[in-house]
């Protein structure tokens, strides 16, 4: 379903994704692993539109989407939840999941209430809240809302980056079983995570981003066989050392 190719892509100057190729295929459930600053969620921002690579080629469906804004990905059924949240603090949780809803007007696939209702299945405390403006809500919350106003575009591809960051254990773990129940329902995922544990728990393959390179891609049971997983990214960190010196 999704297919990057020598992607590189940067800010300015400074480059920051260098040769990335990956796929992602249909149902599938991939993890986007690696230490801060690696370049995930610059790929993420790639992906959706946000950024235009500076080489290489993003395939969504068969079709190069590596120029197309960022509205034209969403309507092939591609949806972002950003790191951060970013909800409209100003407007109600309602609010928030009818500005997600804008591609159903196009899509014709489904209504607003049949995935308001789908959302509320999956967050229940969003409707107990859905009167409550977006900002006052705590931050795990506001993360079940970011989730929730992605999935009202009713998608086929969720990129989710860092959705567990920050959060209490006893978030993390209702946040963790919407995303299992996402998967169980055959929704293409990318998840962008940092910890392994959670992680490697519920996607099938991994790619691990070291210094903007995909250091290592393989299967989540490989992975999590490794003698060096706890050490994974500083062992993977001096092995691209080694190479670039060499």
């Amino acid at each position: 379903m999704l297919r990057v190719e020598d992607l590189s892509a940067g800010y300015g100057a400074a480059s920051v994704l260098k040769s990335v190729s990956l796929e992602v295929a249909q149902g599938e459930v991939v993890a986007l692993l690696g230490p801060n600053g690696a370049g995930k969620s610059t790929l993420m921002n790639c992906i959706i539109g946000l950024l235009t690579p500076s080489a290489g080629t993003i395939t969504i469906d068969g079709h190069v989407v590596n120029r197309e804004p960022t509205y034209q990905t969403i309507k092939r059924g591609v949806a972002l939840v950003p790191e951060g949240r970013r909800v409209f603090g100003p407007f109600t949780v309602r609010d928030n999941l009818r500005m997600g809803s804008l591609r159903l007007r196009t899509s014709g696939a489904v209504s607003f209430d049949e995935r308001l209702d789908y959302v509320y299945g999956l967050f229940p405390r969003l409707k107990e809240r859905q009167g409550q403006m977006a900002g006052t809500l705590s931050g795990g919350e506001q993360q079940m809302l970011a989730i929730g106003r992605a999935l009202m575009s009713n998608p086929r591809l969720l990129l989710l980056d860092e959705p567990f960051l920050g959060l209490a254990p006893k978030v993390v773990d209702e946040i963790r079983a919407a995303v299992e129940a996402l998967r169980a329902a055959g929704l293409t995922l990318l998840l962008v995570e940092q910890k392994l544990d959670i992680a490697l728990g519920i996607a099938s393959r991994a790619y691990v981003l070291i210094k903007g390179r995909v250091g290592l891609g393989t299967t989540s049971q490989e992975l999590l066989a490794r003698d060096d997983l706890s050490d994974l990214y500083f062992s993977l960190a001096s092995q691209s050392d080694t190479m670039e010196e060499a």
